[in-house]
């Protein structure tokens, strides 16, 4: 992604969980640079991916998150994504056990 001449962030899509009956379905990732957070951004990036998804097929986006992040969980919820699933302290980062939330949203076809 670019905001003006600069870059500021990426995302990404990726299959999920590998098996052919998945394949509509693909794993949704986000990340946008501090000095770029707050701007409307995301909110954007994620509504156009959203809007090509059925160019490809895609009718179920996931994305996982860290519990603690706020900012994410606001961020994917303000463009339709609802909370599908929560895992407990999976996941260890900087030294502490972290929850993991699973969010996701239908894609209408047409």
């Amino acid at each position: 992604m670019e905001y003006g001449d600069e870059v500021c962030g990426w995302v990404s899509l990726q299959s999920f969980y590998g098996r052919p009956a998945y394949h509509a379905t693909a794993e949704i990732s986000i990340y946008l640079h501090e000095n770029f957070r707050g701007k409307g951004l995301g909110k954007r990036i994620l509504a156009k991916v959203i809007e090509e998804c059925p160019k490809f097929s895609i009718d179920t986006l996931l994305g996982f998150i860290f519990a603690h992040n706020e900012p994410s969980m606001k961020l994917f919820l303000s463009v339709g994504f609802e909370k599908w699933g929560y895992l407990p302290e999976v996941a260890q980062l900087d030294g502490i056990k972290r929850d993991l939330v699973i969010v996701g949203k239908k894609i209408p076809h047409f």
